[in-house]
């Protein structure tokens, strides 16, 4: 019985020895958790996430518990609503486009389609029940198209709060007349993600002025699970820049100093019609590089960084009681598949959290090697003497016969 304890404990350790570091879990009282992921975790996993692990230990058994990694993004649905043009009307430099609703539905949202490539036109837009009063819904709202050999950029989505309407009717201030081909009319329904927002240890802008380019060098403490950044920019003046989002890939430590190698995560726009907040993959780094286009236009004062990651969590089944601990730090782990991942309806929608104790290292203890058992000289010595002994002994005893 002792020898089968003492197999299944070696056992236990094989597995959790292939990991780093641990935690154990504590306040388990139900069959699902949830267990949020500590900052501390993100620098010391793969970027796949696949070395994670939940180990439940007892007396005679190792169990491993199922587990789903949920990020909390963004979830964005569309429901588009039918959208009649009635007429298209001018008086001086204003045209006017009156659309109709067939069923009062709520709208929050018009996406407009030009056939010219290049403009910049204030907008105005109205809505009726009978098409005669009218009501304003948004004034002054910019629309812009810029189409060259260096830019291909659009906004002309008209958002507004939700509104019901049987009529539409925009205003288009132009000194030409707004070939409009195509207008959709749809509700957005967007669900924020619980974001977390993470300190930035230092930002620094430097100008390039060889290449026209303003660069931003953002530093994070520790390694983490990045976003979204938010740019404070002082300028109130209307600006227009691509940029360029990259991540800190690896690093060589040379004579002259370190050399960082940067990896391109995305690319977008910083305009002065839309809040400056860059999105790109969540990507776990402790530092990212903006490369901001400024053309011939002087460089836009950025005043200050703020970063945002989706939260992390783990939901795991668990099953009997044990002693249970979340084990990772593994580059070599396979992501695991479980069958809960085919049958994630049943899992609770309100599921209680736990807590993680101090991270600890895993001792990485090896194995003893057994020594061969003819390594000592003194038994070779005494197996050849017993060998030149017996057949000394065959040897007289056949010259007797003889």
């Amino acid at each position: 019985m002792l020898f089968i304890l003492l197999l299944l404990a070696e056992i236990s350790f094989a597995q959790l020895n292939t990991y780093n570091y641990s935690r154990e879990i504590n306040g388990i009282s139900d069959t699902w958790h949830a267990i949020e992921l500590p900052d501390a975790v993100f620098g010391k996993v793969s970027n796949s996430l696949n070395d994670f692990r939940i180990y439940g230990i007892t007396q005679t058994d190792t169990i491993e518990v199922p587990y789903l990694l949920k990020i909390a993004s963004e979830k964005q649905i569309d429901e588009k609503i039918d959208f009649t043009l009635l007429n298209a009307s001018r008086k001086g430099d204003t045209y006017f486009f009156t659309f109709e609703i067939p069923s009062e539905k709520a709208i929050n949202e018009i996406q407009l389609n030009f056939k010219q490539l290049n403009f910049n036109w204030l907008l105005g837009l109205e809505g009726s029940h009978d098409n005669n009063e009218w009501f304003s819904i948004v004034e002054n709202y910019r629309i812009l198209s810029i189409k060259n050999t260096q830019t291909d950029y659009q906004f002309t989505n008209v958002r507004f709060p939700k509104s019901k309407y049987r009529y539409l009717r925009f205003q288009i201030k132009s000194s030409e007349k707004p070939d409009l081909v195509t207008a959709e009319t749809q509700l957005s329904n967007f669900e924020s993600p619980i974001f977390k927002t993470y300190p930035v240890k230092s930002f620094s802008a430097t100008e390039n002025k060889d290449l026209k380019k303003t660069i931003l060098d953002i530093d994070f403490s520790e390694p983490l699970p990045i976003s979204l950044i938010s740019l404070k920019i002082k300028d109130s003046l209307d600006f227009y820049r691509p940029v360029t989002i990259k991540y800190l890939a690896d690093s060589t430590k040379t004579e002259k100093g370190w050399i960082y190698n940067f990896t391109t995560l995305n690319s977008s726009i910083l305009s002065s019609l839309e809040n400056n907040d860059l999105y790109f993959y969540s990507t776990i780094t402790k530092k990212l590089q903006i490369e901001i286009e400024n053309f011939d236009n002087r460089p836009l004062k950025i005043e200050g960084v703020t970063a945002k990651g989706y939260v992390h969590q783990l939901v795991a089944r668990f099953g009997e009681p044990a002693t249970y601990y979340l084990v990772y730090g593994n580059p070599k782990a396979n992501k695991p598949n479980y069958d809960i991942a085919k049958f994630t309806e049943n899992i609770p929608a309100n599921i209680a959290g736990v807590k993680l104790s101090e991270e600890k290292a895993i001792d990485k203890i090896e194995v003893s090697k057994r020594s061969p058992l003819f390594e000592n000289k003194l038994w070779l010595w005494l197996i050849m003497a017993v060998i030149i002994g017996l057949l000394g002994w065959f040897t007289i005893k056949m010259m007797k016969k003889g």
